[in-house]
């Protein structure tokens, strides 16, 4: 129910809306300068029809910032991952950084659209899709909350980046992986010059595919070493290395839960590896926690990552080996002895957990062009070995 107020010789009218679903106070339209206190009620009523039938929207002071904020709270109790609520609130911090004050009702199509337009000169595509999900998941919420009219990412597509030098050399550094002869001494290397594990750790990386943080998750029961398989059911999230405070997170995609199978060297390792990690609960007993870990510390605590990603640094240092080789490198190290051995793309699409068929795809295409590549290289140097 409108009220009205004369003031001198106009009128105003003042609307009750209701609570602020997000600042909890209370809201209220109005509008003052009218002649009469007819033409007041008059334009009081087209308000009080549009509140009737929804079309009305209050639009909100809030700062984007501090809606932002909110709304990654309610994300996060939405039941999703940790590691995703933090790549949100990575995303959305560029949007704060410019907006943070801005009233969230003021943002335009035109702000939003060129705020993207700066960051994709910036990132790659696969991190923009990223900051514009989550500038969607944002101004819908907005939307929905009736604090702005307008969404202003709706129907905003991200621009397609023309790739450049730079861009496809740091692709090709995206899938380095180790030739098969050179996978063979590194993993010599690494029983003459490693430390404990890490002949298992790179052996089972370079046998089975897994992600780092699937085979830092694995615990004896996941493993059957009588029939020789391996199951694939979580991953370890520990993203500032504290080994106190690491999750145990579902793997990647639905894709990723999955069951492996072994062969009988890598059953050996394990069998072997079970032996002196039980030396070592009964060595330290009195602080040893035993969680069924593979891959533990000597406290029984999951191992970093770092710390192998550290070991495999000095690996290669030793090795003689130049290429920019991580502990993912090893799943394409995997993937390239597969089409070599010429398995299937379904069969690899399951032994890796892609759920989606065009990654497996993507991955085979490249390798596929590398051993053309090298085949040529190859066939090359044997003819010119040949004519001289």
């Amino acid at each position: 129910m409108a009220k009205f107020k004369q003031r001198g010789k106009t009128w105003s009218y003042h609307i009750y809306l209701g609570i602020d679903p997000l600042t909890k106070k209370r809201m209220e339209i109005s509008k003052g300068g009218f002649k009469t206190k007819k033409e007041a009620a008059a334009a009081a009523r087209i308000v009080e029809m549009e509140k009737a039938n929804g079309t009305l929207i209050k639009e909100s002071r809030m700062s984007f910032e501090e809606f932002a904020k909110d709304w990654l709270k309610s994300y996060g109790r939405s039941g999703v991952k940790i590691s995703s609520v933090r790549a949100r609130e990575k995303e959305m911090k560029h949007f704060i950084s410019v907006w943070g004050p801005f009233p969230i009702s003021k943002i335009t199509k035109k702000m939003y659209q060129d705020r993207i337009l700066d960051l994709s000169e910036k990132y790659s595509h696969n991190y923009m899709d990223g900051i514009h999900a989550a500038g969607r998941m944002i101004f819908r919420q907005a939307v929905e909350l009736g604090l702005m009219k307008v969404n202003p990412t709706e129907n905003f597509k991200l621009p397609k980046r023309q790739s450049s030098v730079e861009d496809l050399e740091k692709g090709e550094e995206e899938y380095k992986f180790l030739e098969k002869e050179e996978l063979a001494d590194f993993l010599k290397l690494c029983q003459s010059e490693g430390l404990y594990m890490d002949t298992l750790v790179f052996t089972t990386l370079s046998y089975t595919g897994l992600r780092i943080g699937e085979l830092l998750a694995l615990k004896w029961p996941d493993i059957d070493l009588e029939e020789g398989k391996l199951k694939v059911t979580k991953t370890l999230y520990n993203p500032n290395n504290n080994f106190l405070n690491y999750q145990l997170l579902t793997p990647k995609t639905s894709g990723s839960i999955r069951t492996i199978k072994i062969d009988d060297m890598l059953v050996t390792m394990f069998k072997k590896h079970k032996i002196k990690q039980n030396e070592i609960k009964l060595k330290n007993n009195k602080v040893y926690k035993n969680e069924g870990f593979i891959f533990a510390r000597d406290d029984g605590y999951p191992q970093l990552r770092k710390v192998f990603e550290t070991r495999l640094k000095r690996l290669l240092k030793k090795a003689g080996i130049e290429k920019n080789i991580t502990p993912h490198s090893f799943r394409h190290t995997h993937t390239s002895l597969l089409i070599e051995a010429g398995v299937g793309i379904k069969e690899i699409q399951q032994r890796l957990g892609h759920s989606d068929i065009n990654t497996t795809m993507n991955i085979y295409a490249h390798m596929t062009a590398n051993m053309e590549e090298k085949a040529s290289q190859q066939f090359s140097k044997l003819m010119k070995d040949l004519l001289l």
